[in-house]
């Protein structure tokens, strides 16, 4: 990778160079991926460490209740998996009458995160899932140190849902949320890991914490079952991609929103973008048009893969379909294109990379942070709200449905060149994602950025027709430029980084080893040896 280091943008970090790699938002968590890779594990062994620790120290964004998605390169080919959960089967649409809940138990689907470490461990890891989850169960037991950005979105959530059933049982001791410096333990949640790595996520799905789970949701009012928990599987999946140049963007393909991703990149190949820098004002423009077109369809086509019967991904994707829309956008002016206004969300991102050349791209949510507000007492398992992810409007794909996936806004994302791995990466942050992943993309192999430069980036977020929220580290002409053809620019504070979401990147060098980054707006930091 030929690394350019200008421009240089505030809160401006080095990225890391090393043979073994692990990023993500949280410092504990991305030691505890490096430990695992330490002690013999490969990039899917230092995945699974990262993504349980990240349960315990990042709860703010993930738990083990949450669902997760995969992309990974074995050294051989690509894979994808789909862990995400179903609805439990007794759900329909005469049971919200008032739409899709936002919290509480009638939003919670059947997790699915543990379903991917056990799945990915029995194909892919060295060692055993147990000595993978044993930095977690650590920090769960004897306590973590809660680190700033992950404390304020805490206290923030604990406004939310504090009233919710077993939510300050767990997560507000003495009943308020941890401060920043505070130790917060969560022993419910490390004997649950232990019991997941002792029967091998078996308990969770089919045993006594699966009872536990069942039993608090159907006392508060719940629907979910115990044979909806133990029904579920993960899918292997792989991937749908679509090419910019030499680079093709791999994401997994629906419920997830990944081919928004795929559509804009697509439809900006049919457009001059290649004539501009990173942060020319029609650069920007041409970007924010194309996810616009994007987002529209989405909102109208995308749904669980099995839904999809009117519109499919192969016609979303279909390069004289691209080009057309790509034709819709005037490059002299914004138009609203009617785009729906999905939900900000929490959500944790992590990439790995071995000395071996695997390269793992994977994510886990709750949702809305904590998710549903649920937490089932005695276990530390806070349970995702994607239920919220359904609508309710009869003969649309996404319509509420049993044993039915919703539509996904968490993306992992990978980058692959003559057929060969490139780069892992993706970015947390609800609707932000798949216009991150296009952002992150052009700045790496467009413009040529490295990886910390890209995360580092001013970035931009299409909200609802013609608003656009922008950084304010985004330069002032671009900004006036944006705003005299014809967008309706808010320049967010800096306070509220959490919307411009936060990326992981790991990106594979010429020479063998990686360059990666991680981004400033979270607590996290890339690491290696």
């Amino acid at each position: 990778m030929h690394m350019r280091h200008d421009p240089v943008y505030p809160s401006r970090r080095s990225p890391i160079l090393a043979d073994n790699v692990v990023a993500t938002s949280q410092p504990l968590a991305a030691q505890a991926g490096l430990t695992i890779l330490q002690q013999g594990g490969n990039a899917v062994d230092a995945a699974i460490a990262t993504a349980a620790a990240l349960t315990v120290v990042e709860p703010s964004g993930n738990g083990l209740g949450s669902d997760a998605f995969c992309i990974l390169w074995d050294g051989k080919e690509l894979h994808g998996l789909n862990a995400s959960g179903r609805s439990p089967a007794a759900w329909d649409r005469a049971r919200f009458p008032d739409g899709m809940p936002y919290y509480g138990v009638d939003s919670v689907t059947v997790p699915g995160a543990i379903s991917a470490w056990v799945t990915l461990s029995e194909r892919f890891g060295n060692l055993e899932l147990a000595t993978t989850l044993a930095p977690a169960i650590r920090y769960a037991e004897d306590g973590f140190i809660v680190s700033p950005v992950i404390a304020k979105l805490w206290a923030n959530a604990a406004e939310t849902l504090a009233d919710q059933p077993g939510f300050a049982e767990t997560f507000l001791p003495g009943g308020r949320a941890p401060r920043a410096g505070e130790r917060f333990r969560n022993p419910g949640a490390a004997e649950t890991l232990r019991e997941i790595g002792r029967t091998r996520g078996e308990a969770f799905y089919k045993g006594a914490v699966a009872q536990k789970i069942v039993d608090f949701i159907q006392t508060n009012g719940g629907a979910m079952t115990l044979e909806d928990l133990s029904l579920h599987q993960p899918d292997w999946c792989g991937t749908i991609n679509t090419g910019f140049d030499d680079v093709d963007l791999h994401e997994i393909p629906p419920n997830g929103q990944g081919i928004a991703a795929l559509m804009a990149l697509g439809i900006l190949d049919h457009t001059d973008i290649r004539n501009y820098g990173p942060d020319d004002i029609f650069a920007v423009h041409l970007q924010i048009e194309a996810i616009k077109l994007a987002y529209r369809d989405l909102h109208a086509f995308v749904a669980d893969r099995d839904n999809m019967t009117e519109v499919n991904e192969e016609a979303l994707l279909d390069p004289d379909y691209l080009k057309s829309r790509a034709a819709l956008i005037d490059t002299t002016a914004a138009i609203d294109h009617g785009v729906g206004a999905p939900k900000r969300g929490g959500t944790v991102l992590l990439n790995t990379g071995d000395a071996s050349g695997m390269m793992v791209s994977f994510i886990q949510s709750n949702y809305a942070g904590f998710g549903s507000g649920v937490v089932v007492p005695g276990t530390g398992v806070s349970l995702q709200n994607r239920g919220a992810g359904f609508n309710t409007i009869h003969g649309h794909p996404n319509c509420v449905a049993g044993n039915k996936r919703p539509m996904h806004t968490i993306i992992p994302g990978f980058a692959m060149k003559n057929g060969q791995p490139l780069m892992a990466f993706g970015m947390m942050g609800g609707p932000i994602q798949a216009q991150g992943h296009v952002q992150l993309l052009l700045r790496t192999q467009l413009w040529g950025q490295d990886v910390q430069t890209a995360a580092c980036a001013p970035r931009w977020r299409m909200i609802d027709g013609l608003e656009v929220a922008c950084e304010p580290t985004m330069p002032r002409d671009t900004l006036d430029g944006l705003a005299a053809l014809g967008h309706k620019i808010t320049v967010e504070s800096p306070d509220n980084a959490f919307g411009f979401g936060g990326a992981q990147l790991v990106h594979r060098l010429p020479d063998g080893g990686y360059i990666a980054g991680s981004d400033p707006r979270k607590d996290g930091q890339a690491v290696g040896f």
